[in-house]
């Protein structure tokens, strides 16, 4: 009984010996079938992109002005006769009445715009930004044709865009901008006759 245990034991120590020696040759074949075909990673699953729905944040009025006021496309500069007159910045987007660089006029910054303008077919269209405009682009804006004449028209104006405190500061510019329209339009209408331009004495 002694002799066969002694002999177990020998049999064991050799096996652990055996194991010892072949560890260092199995990590170094791990590594070349590593090398050789690499393990491919399990396929990912992208279903939950398609049914995820970005959402853009707006962002401040005063902040996208502070962002823009200087450097924009719509920007024009008009230099000034003297330098106590200085130099002038227009801005010729849509949604900007006066076409002036400022902040109260600005159609790129402010979120609530009133833009008057002259269709194809010689008549008027009131266009103002919704409150999907800071994220959804060009459906984020609502036309009102301007087609009836200049007394409900302009009650239509003020009920839309003044009068419900949607741009109660706007009023002026707005009235003036489509008096304009009006006027550009009869001309093309052939109702009124341009104006002759008056000259000085010869």
């Amino acid at each position: 009984m002694h002799s066969s245990s002694l002999w177990l034991e020998e049999i064991s120590f050799d096996i652990a010996i055996i194991k010892i020696a072949m560890f260092p040759i199995f990590i170094f074949l791990t590594l070349i079938i590593c090398l050789i075909s690499p393990p491919q990673p399990p396929p990912l699953n992208i279903s939950y992109l398609k049914t995820y729905n970005t959402k853009m944040v707006a962002a401040a009025d005063s902040l996208v002005w502070e962002i823009v006021k200087n450097n924009n496309s719509f920007m024009r500069k008009k230099s000034g006769r003297t330098s106590r007159s200085g130099s002038i910045r227009f801005s010729v987007e849509r949604g900007n009445l006066m076409s002036r660089s400022t902040y109260k006029y600005s159609g790129i910054a402010n979120s609530k715009t009133i833009d008057i303008s002259a269709t194809d077919d010689n008549r008027g269209s009131l266009t103002m930004k919704t409150k999907k405009a800071g994220t959804s682009g060009k459906s984020g804006k609502a036309s009102i044709a301007l087609n009836k004449n200049f007394r409900r028209t302009e009650k239509t104006i003020k009920s839309q865009a003044i009068d419900n405190y949607y741009r109660p500061d706007l009023k002026k510019a707005a009235l003036a901008k489509y008096t304009a329209v009006y006027r550009s339009n009869r001309v093309a209408k052939g109702v009124k006759k341009v104006a002759a331009v008056k000259k000085g004495r010869n």
